[in-house]
């Protein structure tokens, strides 16, 4: 086997593998060209737990770019099993203070850089234009695409200074989509100039800003190529975004990587090895993989796909070799950034940004909680983007505040109000919801709860789309740990903001 063809072909690979230690079989690939490594909340524990698996990375590969899916807010695998200590980007939008945003975003990069984390899959760049969207909502800065402009190149500086690759995401745009591209494949249906002057914009602002890397999106975008999504099309990342600004294109020339492989809009229509030949082919640098497909073999198979393809004239082997030599490109820029960066710390960012998000909507008959709360959390099936593993709400929170607060999930089969107000008893309701506007489940039993107990607390923690209901109506626009805590401070009153 060529021995520069196949380390070429391993070095566009970014894999995750299983467990909190690197395994053998890993290792053995950084010192065969593997370049990157995802890790992922299954392989984090602790910060210090995961700085000494990114060393022993390092020690196999000194320049092997560790890439993170760590978005904050809702998306964290950093902080996966508390919740993260940074609101999302609908949080950062709403406050609209893009000095913010690069402070929140420069300390969540110094956080990762000091666990050796190099690589951030993030921030999305998705303008979140229709609201019923399944899995970007709350991760969008908003629906406003120069709002969202402004924010996605405000969280590049803030996360290249400290020394992490930001990587904007999902190219061309995810927010027009009322599909989930982990399941099917969503099309976006707009025409060109709406493309250009809403889907684009965030992008265009990014590359100005200097971000290294790009995600492409598993979306059927008609209106740039009639056949192939995003990820696998000529037209939408040869054509569009490699193109100089003078042909209409974006003129970007770093990194471009592709949303997860082995998600079903690809998996199911391409299959893994071939979707990663097209995505190549089609001027891709490098095969996000391991979400999922966490093994040797999937890293195997990808690999001797590469090679294979090069070997049957179905990939052009200099198209591979642009593809590594950019992978290579990005490792040796953050190995210089990252000696070069120092961000001063910041550990409240994330709070005091948390709290100038809320907004409270409170009626006159209202009064502070004192005493013991029932919280009704609305819990609706997480995307798999988010996950199940990670907490959300304010019980926890409110608990601390309010000793003897207890919380009860509530789901399509149990938030009928009878079930509600028989856990509550005497005590004050809080009803904890999550895009109330997209589950009509979780709407009518809110409404039956709020006709029996018009006193309840309303906490929103998804996007707010809903009008203001209850006694006192709380919109986090996002469900991080340190959304709870300022939701649950404004629900007893002491709101130091």
């Amino acid at each position: 086997m060529d021995t520069q063809l196949t380390r070429d072909a391993l070095t566009v690979l970014q894999p995750g593998f299983a467990g909190t230690t690197a395994p053998d079989w890993l290792l053995r690939r950084l010192g065969e060209g593997l370049g990157a490594v995802g890790v992922f909340g299954r392989n984090i524990v602790s910060a210090g737990q995961l700085a000494e698996l990114t060393a022993r990375l390092r020690a196999e590969r000194e320049d092997v770019l560790v890439a993170i899916d760590e978005e904050s807010g809702d998306v964290t695998r950093l902080e996966v099993r508390t919740g993260s200590s940074f609101p999302g980007n609908l949080a950062l939008g709403t406050v609209d203070d893009t000095g913010l945003t690069q402070d929140v975003a420069a300390e969540l990069g110094r956080r990762l850089a000091g666990c050796g984390v190099t690589f951030n899959w993030a921030p999305s760049a998705d303008v979140n234009s229709d609201p019923d969207n399944p899995v970007i909502g709350v991760r969008s800065f908003g629906d406003d695409p120069r709002l969202v402009a402004r924010h996605t190149a405000a969280y590049v500086r803030g996360m290249q200074a400290s020394g992490v690759a930001a990587c904007v995401k999902h190219f061309p745009g995810h927010g027009d989509t009322a599909v989930d591209s982990h399941h099917d494949m969503p099309r976006v249906q707009a025409d060109l100039e709406t493309l250009r002057e809403r889907e684009l914009v965030p992008f265009r602002a990014a590359v100005a800003a200097g971000v290294k890397a790009v995600m492409s999106a598993h979306v059927l975008t008609p209106a740039l190529d009639p056949e192939l999504p995003g990820t696998l099309s000529p037209a939408v990342l040869h054509g569009l975004l490699r193109a100089p600004v003078e042909q209409g294109g974006l003129g970007f020339d770093g990194l471009i990587v592709t949303d997860g492989i082995e998600m079903k809009a690809i998996a199911d229509g391409y299959g893994i090895e071939r979707g990663t030949v097209l995505a190549i082919a089609a001027g891709a640098d490098a095969i996000c993989v391991g979400g999922g497909l966490c093994d040797e073999g999937t890293v195997l198979r990808l690999r001797d796909a590469l090679v294979r393809a090069v070997r049957q004239g179905e990939l052009a082997e200099e198209r591979l070799a642009d593809a590594a030599a950019r992978v290579r490109a990005l490792a040796r820029w953050t190995l210089e950034a990252g000696a070069a960066a120092g961000t001063a710390p910041a550990p409240e960012v994330g709070l005091t940004a948390a709290r100038r998000a809320l907004r409270i909507t409170a009626t006159a008959a209202h009064e502070p909680l004192t005493g013991p709360a029932y919280v009704a959390a609305f819990t609706p099936v997480a995307n798999i983007a988010v996950g199940d593993e990670t907490p959300w709400g304010v019980g926890a929170e409110l608990a601390r505040l309010l000793p003897g607060t207890e919380t009860g999930t509530h789901g399509p089969d149990s938030a009928d109000a009878a079930r509600v107000l028989a856990a509550a008893g005497e005590r004050r309701i809080v009803a904890v919801v999550r895009d109330a506007h997209r589950h009509d489940w979780m709407a009518d039993g809110l409404a039956q709860l709020l006709a029996a107990r018009p006193d309840t607390v309303v906490v929103e923690m998804g996007l707010n789309q809903a009008p203001p209901t209850g006694s006192l109506h709380i919109a986090t626009h996002g469900a991080a740990r340190v959304c709870g805590i300022a939701a649950a401070e404004a629900i007893v009153g002491g709101q130091p903001f």
